[in-house]
């Protein structure tokens, strides 16, 4: 019996048990992280594209590099991929983002814009977070071509062989 108190005591005095104070801060809704003009700031990446992403309420206008997403990614599964996570929480019509994207190709930039979208919309609004991640919005893609080695004339490709 005096064992069973003395557990309960240290998982209290560890965090663990029912602390009141440590409940009340895990139900307490996030405050949304936004600047002085009401954007909320992200980075994503994604190979080697890096893309900086703020979004702030408008009208569903995105830009990438200050051309409309229209122009940037020209290929219709480039722009699906982009606006993927504010049609998942259905937001679209409702923000408006902006985006410099630097670094590798038009692929890895999309998912790289796509990346930052998320984040950026998890810090304007913290309750949209456990939609995203279900959707794997939230998570870094950390795919990346492979290094060339030496004495082969790709990453794993080796030289033609020759018998003679």
């Amino acid at each position: 019996m005096a064992e069973q108190t003395t557990l309960a005591n240290l998982g209290q005095a560890m965090g663990l048990g029912s602390n009141p104070v440590a409940a009340a801060a895990s139900t307490a809704p996030a405050k949304p992280k936004l600047d002085a003009k009401g954007r909320a700031y992200a980075t994503g990446r994604r190979k080697d594209a890096i893309a900086r992403v703020w979004v702030k309420r408008g009208k569903g206008k995105i830009t990438v590099n200050g051309k409309t997403i229209e122009t940037y990614f020209a290929r219709p599964v480039l722009r699906m991929l982009v606006q993927q996570p504010a049609n998942a929480v259905a937001r679209l019509s409702e923000i408006d983002i902006d985006c410099t994207v630097v670094g590798g190709g038009l692929s890895g930039q999309a998912g790289a814009v796509r990346h930052g979208i998320a984040r950026a919309l998890c810090n304007f609004e913290p309750g949209l977070r456990p939609t995203l991640k279900k959707g794997a919005f939230l998570t870094r893609d950390s795919r990346a071509v492979e290094r060339k080695k030496y004495g082969r004339a790709k990453a794993r490709r080796r030289f033609q062989f020759s018998k003679r």
